[in-house]
């Protein structure tokens, strides 16, 4: 039985580039089916085909590729290949062909297969069906890009379905405010824009090169592109002939646009979501296609004021998101300080995809005397409340650091601060700060609800330190926060970190624990301090629901003994002359006898001040490490103060002879009394280095 095979509705068909013509071939490798577009797609009738052997559908170069089709269909397999088709007129257009078999269909006279020959429409045919042309644009296509809420993903897939469904050359045009994450501003005319997407099917390289991806630019007056920002109305130029192209061109002083838009017709489509404009589509057909009519400059509004919605979700996502890892990124320290004999390495990590900004943070901040403070913490929550709950403690524990307060009073403080802030919203956040005094090689530790520190000593044996228990900050009730003092042995690791290092939905904190002392386990105090950071967050990349992630590592070491020198003075004003003694013979040992003359006068200054207002005898300690430090300790806790003496006053200039010839000063509270300290800076040495730590992954998340 020959007959013609009635037209099917399927994906091939729905394509304004192409159309395709469906062919049944029986066992003898014969048409036996015809479909009704024989004469639109091959140029003869369904009746010239029937009957006649498939090899004289195509060209001789293709009789043997054809061959293997049909020999596919016998065998029960489905090929294809691009061949060359011949045409009534004698000519031969390169066409897709499919060999598909048809299962158990073996009636005397039914094909035993069918091809499927798909051709390119001619130029001249391109864009002539509205109904097509709007059920490409306006279905699965816009759906499918709209799913991205990266903006320069969403604008390529824009394009990639405007063309060829609509034009043969698109490029999307957005406010340079829009992508640079601003806020949106009522411009138009000379508005910045960038192009974020270009593409063409017409072969011509020159489209991208004149129009590149990328380019920020302000489109002059009296073009098309002006006007469309002006007006916010489409710009339809059925034809620009090469006066018109010319001229743009010289508007825009780019040559080469004058010959590319010379005979295309053009439309420009502005974007507008919310009643503002956020940019245009420009679409071409280049000469040899159909011009824009009427009713396509109707498809394409149609289009673009769905894609402007698809493009304003990209934008407003992509720019909530550059704000939030903006505040992260100003929130988090940008640098470590650390007295010179402890290095300190980090690990931030925000949470998944979906929560990129959280509650965590750390800090390695250096104190006068060789210490350091050592602090890591988490805000209970994710997103930007709990980021910029962190950024408040984080300054007010920066500032309770530098006043020089014990751990367990800091925490105190931020205790307090917690359950004022509780108020206004309830939040509570856990804390462990340390202080390690790297003169004497102790180190001090508070925590308030937070996961013990790991201490690694230098024979490669750990544990992790058992602090005494509080409830978290904020959290009302409980212990009172308490510190403990441990003696460290010189070269020690010690590791502070958040629960999301140790603990995620499908493992036990325990095990996250193990494995965390499995990583400091023998031989990591030789390792490298990256090689160690790295590690510790190995395999933690994976896991898509984990909570971010704070580490702190710092391998401790004891200020060389023949940089520290401590001396105990009488209650005598003969000391102040004997202090002058000393400072400048240590300074001669340390080669840095041009500090001795203003030493000499700052730690008498100290001395004086103590002799005055404290009992006792008085202790004088040198330090040199990036600083020199001179500091004076004695038995009263009443802690001096600078002021401005009057004119006819003989006393209270000292501290401020001090505050004018030294560095820093200042001063803590211990538990016999008090220290009043002060720091020179030494020729040639920075004393507050910023040393550059290789990149690793995250990092972006909060380092500029």
């Amino acid at each position: 039985m020959r007959s013609v095979i009635a037209p099917q509705s399927d994906a091939a068909t729905a394509d304004t580039a192409s159309r395709t013509l469906v062919l049944g071939i029986d066992g003898a490798q014969s048409i036996v089916q015809c479909g009704p577009n024989a004469q639109a797609v091959l140029g003869r009738p369904p009746a010239d085909l029937i009957g006649r052997a498939a090899a004289d559908l195509v060209d001789d170069d293709s009789k043997a590729e054809l061959e293997a089709l049909l020999e596919a269909i016998t065998g029960g397999q489905e090929r294809r290949a691009v061949l060359g088709v011949r045409r009534d007129d004698g000519g031969s257009a390169d066409a897709v062909v499919t060999a598909q078999p048809l299962v158990g269909n073996t009636a005397e006279g039914s094909p035993a297969g069918l091809l499927f020959v798909r051709v390119a429409l001619p130029p001249s045919e391109r864009y002539q069906d509205p109904a097509l042309m709007r059920r490409a644009l306006m279905d699965d296509p816009l759906a499918r890009f709209g799913a991205s809420l990266d903006l320069d993903q969403t604008a390529k897939g824009l394009v990639d379905v405007i063309v060829p469904h609509f034009c043969t050359t698109a490029s999307v045009l957005i406010l340079e405010s829009l992508v640079a994450a601003d806020e949106v501003h009522s411009e138009s005319g000379s508005a910045v824009l960038r192009r974020i997407a270009v593409t063409s099917d017409d072969g011509n390289p020159a489209w991208t090169a004149t129009f590149p991806v990328g380019e920020v630019l302000i489109y002059p007056e009296g073009t098309p592109y002006r006007e469309v920002l002006d007006t916010a109305r489409p710009v339809h130029l059925p034809h620009v002939d090469v006066r018109l192209a010319g001229d743009i061109a010289d508007r825009w002083r780019r040559l080469p646009v004058g010959e590319l838009l010379t005979g295309v017709s053009m439309v420009l489509l502005p974007l507008i979501a919310r009643d503002t404009l956020l940019g245009f589509i420009a679409c071409t057909r280049v000469p040899g296609f159909r011009k824009f009519d009427a009713y396509d400059v109707e498809i394409g509004m149609e289009f673009a004021s769905r894609a402007a919605i698809v493009i304003d979700n990209a934008r407003l996502f992509s720019r909530e998101r550059a704000t939030a890892l903006t505040l992260q990124r100003s929130l988090l320290p940008n640098r470590l300080s650390a007295p010179s004999s402890v290095e300190v390495r980090h690990r931030y990590l925000p949470g998944s995809k979906l929560v990129e900004v959280g509650g965590d943070w750390y800090e390695s901040i250096a104190l006068p005397g060789a210490r350091v403070a050592l602090i890591v913490g988490d805000v209970a929550g994710h997103g930007v409340r709990a980021a910029v709950t962190m950024g408040r403690l984080r300054t007010a524990l920066h500032t309770l650091a530098n006043l020089e307060l014990p751990p367990a009073d800091a925490l105190h403080v931020m205790h307090e601060l917690m359950i004022e802030l509780g108020e206004q919203e309830p939040h509570f956040a856990t804390c462990v700060y340390a202080v390690y005094d790297a003169t004497t090689g102790t180190i001090e530790i508070a925590s308030a609800g937070h996961l013990p520190p790991l201490l690694v000593a230098p024979t490669g044996s750990n544990e992790f330190l058992e602090v005494p228990p509080a409830p978290p900050l904020g959290v009302s009730g409980g212990a009172t926060i308490e510190s403990r003092e441990f003696k460290v042995e010189d070269g020690s690791l010690f590791v502070i970190y958040t629960d999301g290092l140790v603990e995620n939905r499908g493992t036990d904190i325990d095990d996250g624990l193990a494995r965390l002392r499995s990583t400091f386990g023998p031989g990591s105090v030789d390792r490298p301090m990256e090689d160690l950071a790295k590690a510790t967050i190995e395999g933690v990349y994976a896991d898509h629901h984990r909570d971010d992630i704070a580490v702190l590592i710092a391998r401790l070491h004891r200020l060389p003994q023949d940089r520290c020198a401590t001396w105990t003075l009488p209650a005598d004003p003969a000391a102040v002359r004997r202090a002058r003694g000393l400072v400048r013979s240590k300074l001669d040992e340390w080669e840095l006898g041009d500090l001795s003359y203003t030493t000499e006068l700052l730690a008498s200054e100290l001395i004086t001040n103590a002799l005055r207002y404290a009992p006792g005898p008085i202790e004088l300690r040198l330090l040199m490490e990036r600083t020199v430090v001179c500091e004076v300790l004695d038995r009263s806790a009443a802690l001096p103060r600078l002021r401005h003496a009057a004119d006819d006053e003989e006393n209270g200039r000292g501290l401020l002879v001090v505050s004018q010839l030294a560095h820093r000063w200042g001063t803590r509270r211990t538990a016999a009394g008090k220290v009043v300290w002060c720091e020179q800076t030494i020729p040639g040495v920075d004393p507050d280095p910023s040393e550059p730590v290789p990149t690793w992954p995250g990092e972006h998340h909060h380092r500029e």
